[in-house]
């Protein structure tokens, strides 16, 4: 019983330790974003199996997003870089989001013709 035991400990400590790295790695992202945006805003978005998305909005409109395999390892990733995370992807935080051409094709492409052909 005690080889299982300490089988299931290793198990869990190199599960932690991988957790640990993700959540470092995504938080060098995040203040990268930050820095390149004069500063960043985020929102965590469990995203089921998936795992959880990391939305960033920076203080001069950009955005982005990043995906951690759960919302514990997003939770760590965000503390981790020191920005405000707001519970929900609404009012001002979601105001700040500044949208081009690009934006408008992809997501209302549908709503307004369609996808254009050359």
């Amino acid at each position: 019983m005690a080889d299982t035991k300490q089988v299931d400990d290793t198990a869990d400590a190199k599960k932690a330790a991988r957790a640990e790295r993700r959540a470092a790695r995504l938080a060098k992202q995040i203040s990268a974003f930050a820095k390149e945006h004069g500063g960043a805003e985020g929102q965590i978005a469990y995203l089921g199996d998936r795992g959880a998305r990391i939305v960033l909005v920076g203080e001069d409109g950009g955005w982005g997003d990043l995906v951690a395999p759960s919302v514990a390892v997003a939770e760590n990733a965000v503390g981790k870089a020191g920005i405000t995370v707001h519970e929900a992807f609404d009012g001002e935080f979601a105001a700040k989001v500044k949208t081009g051409p690009y934006e408008w094709t992809r997501m209302a492409g549908i709503q307004v013709g369609g996808p254009k052909n050359g």
